[in-house]
């Protein structure tokens, strides 16, 4: 009996041993496979078109259901990668952007030149805000890189890099991101040029972060369960103690730096919102119907991904509570938004007309004091 126990646990170990180089043979040739980017980067390819044709009919078709103002203001694009920018939709670009020869974008002309400190973000060009962001591919290259450069050597060539592909929609409605600041600095220009001063006291901030770890991961969850309520009585009194949990971590906290928090939950809170949102109502909506070219797009689902994807957000959400970097409050804006979608109708008008910030709208929204 004993040696028929080593024999079977030889067979075990020898065949998961076997599986594991079938499938790290397997990675290897799904990695000789992976997206080889464009041909040309000194112009927008097909695929480039495509996606950005498809996030400007998004914000036309649903921008209004998405933020009321957004779906109809004149915003224009600058799609970058590490060599070329490429402007859309400007009617008069300054010196420095040369007509591209030969080539259009919507049967209309687009302007490029070098890259040079490319941001995702939004900036003037000439006298115009303009929603910068990197092509797909760019993006997608980006954090493979990263990734890669994370691994030990023995698995820096079996792991399947293709899992790192991000679907489409994260491009399009990317682009509406970037775009929404654009928008921010049009309706809002006090409170955006505050929000991006803000920026001032990072270094100061971050250095009191790791005193709050604890005290945000609880905060953050009442906030993800608020999100999920089954009901909006449940919502508001989760919304409720999300309040006082953030007053009572708050309590010690110096007042430029909660004055750091708020408004960059304003910036870009704000701007993660309209990038969900505006992937949720394509998600949603029984007659929207995406661009022809799009058809042509191997990594795009007709934002039938949306589920699966606001499932990874909120555990993405979770994660930000010991992190250091700004995107935690990329996420706590944008959740409080989704709450204030259903205890404040309304709310969005009077986030940028009255300037007041999100979690001033959540306290009246659940009937606490000022």
């Amino acid at each position: 009996m004993r040696k028929r126990g080593v024999r079977i646990v030889a067979w075990l170990v020898g065949g998961a041993f076997l599986l594991c180089i079938v499938a790290a043979g397997i990675s290897a040739l799904t990695n000789l496979s992976l997206p080889k980017g464009p041909e040309r980067l000194d112009r927008l390819d097909a695929l480039d078109k495509a996606r950005l044709a498809e996030a400007l009919h998004l914000k036309e078709a649903l921008g209004e259901a998405t933020w009321p103002g957004l779906g109809a203001a004149d915003i224009p694009i600058l799609l970058w990668n590490r060599e070329y920018s490429f402007l859309t939709g400007h009617p008069q670009p300054p010196a420095g952007w040369e007509q591209m020869p030969d080539d259009t974008f919507a049967g209309r002309p687009y302007y490029r030149q070098r890259t040079q400190d490319p941001q995702n973000f939004c900036l003037q060009v000439g006298d115009r805000w303009v929603a910068s962001m990197a092509t797909k591919y760019e993006t997608d290259l980006f954090f493979r890189e990263k990734f890669r450069e994370g691994l030990p050597p023995v698995l820096k060539q079996v792991f399947p890099y293709r899992t790192l592909i991000f679907p489409s929609e994260t491009e399009i409605t990317a682009v509406l991101h970037e775009a929404f600041h654009a928008y921010e600095a049009l309706a809002a220009p006090e409170l955006f040029a505050a929000a991006n001063q803000v920026y001032g006291q990072a270094g100061r901030y971050w250095e009191a972060d790791s005193a709050m770890h604890d005290a945000w991961t609880s905060e953050i969850e009442l906030l993800v369960q608020a999100v999920q309520a089954d009901a909006d009585e449940k919502a508001a009194d989760l919304a409720r103690q999300f309040l006082e949990q953030r007053a009572q971590r708050r309590s010690g906290l110096e007042t430029d730096l909660v004055d750091y928090e708020r408004k960059i939950e304003w910036l870009e809170g704000l701007a993660k919102y309209v990038e969900m949102e505006s992937w949720r109502q394509a998600a949603v909506s029984t007659d929207y119907k995406p661009v022809e070219e799009m058809a042509a797009d191997p990594d795009f689902s007709q934002y039938r991904n949306f589920e699966q994807h606001s499932w990874q957000e909120l555990n993405q959400m979770r994660a930000q509570a010991t992190r250091e970097g700004d995107t935690r409050f990329y996420y706590t804006g944008m959740a409080q938004g989704y709450v204030l979608d259903r205890l404040l109708p309304g709310w969005k008008e009077r986030a940028l007309g009255e300037g007041m910030y999100l979690e001033d709208l959540l306290r009246e929204a659940v009937g606490g004091e000022q």
